[in-house]
């Protein structure tokens, strides 16, 4: 194993970095060099592990012999699975112990230099920001990463938002307005509860759904009633709804 020759992170950006660089090599190893990766990891050689360096490099070695070792280990044996597993599954496993091995090593770090819950915190929110080594392996990464992308410019693009001023496009990017009080079992309240309800399926508003209004008839829609995704909503100046669609064309 490396035996640790680089220099120890002792501040929260200091084990972000070298998480990154651990994260990078493993990846790379995963990846663009499966092939040598693969061939390191013969079956007839003793327990190897796969060792991901701070500078973005990687290496398949035996453990460390010391007891106990000076970092984490990553999970031992991985190339007597090699031959017995679909390439892809293969992969994919080790990408989950890697995953793991990962965070065991920067909160190695974290507990040996005393950080506190706010230091743990922004270290695992600085992680977690990052896609995992398997959802890069597996080709899920790329998914949550166009997710990321439309947060990143418009937070409202992914979850539901709040509403935007009268003077701002009312089409798209909104939820349904919420009643402050109560509802009462009158005509009026009825009338008035009505507008959080979906105009395709008639379920009512949920805060953690999509929604989208139609300029036409005013009425309110779950995205996924009408096959309106948040980032296709972004693209959308004035929406119709499918109703209001069929209408126009007819006339």
């Amino acid at each position: 194993m490396e035996g640790i020759p680089h220099p120890i992170p002792r501040t929260v950006e200091e084990v972000f970095n070298d998480f990154r660089g651990r994260r990078g090599g493993l990846i790379k190893a995963l990846t663009t060099e499966v092939d040598k990766f693969y061939q390191k990891c013969d079956p007839e050689k003793e327990n190897l592990c796969l060792y991901g360096l701070p500078n973005e490099n990687w290496e398949v070695n035996l453990p460390v012999e010391e007891v106990p070792p000076e970092l984490p280990e990553p999970a031992l044996g991985i190339n007597f699975a090699r031959d017995g597993m679909q390439e892809k599954d293969w992969l994919s496993l080790v990408a989950v112990h890697s995953d793991s091995w990962l965070l065991s090593v920067a909160f190695y770090f974290g507990a040996r230099f005393g950080f506190g819950k706010s230091e743990r915190k922004r270290l695992f929110q600085m992680i977690n920001d990052l896609p995992t080594v398997f959802e890069v392996v597996t080709g899920k990464a790329k998914e949550a990463g166009h997710l990321h992308n439309n947060s990143s410019k418009n937070k409202t693009s992914v979850k539901m938002p709040s509403r935007q001023p009268e003077s701002q496009p009312r089409a798209v990017k909104m939820s349904p307005p919420k009643d402050e009080e109560e509802s009462v079992d009158t005509d009026e309240d009825d009338e008035e509860q009505g507008a959080t309800l979906c105009g395709a399926c008639g379920d009512n508003y949920a805060t953690d759904e999509f929604w989208i209004c139609c300029d036409m008839c005013e009425r309110w829609f779950h995205g996924k009633c009408v096959k309106i995704t948040p980032a296709k909503a972004e693209h959308i100046k004035h929406y119709k709804c499918p109703t209001c669609s069929t209408k126009r064309a007819r006339a």
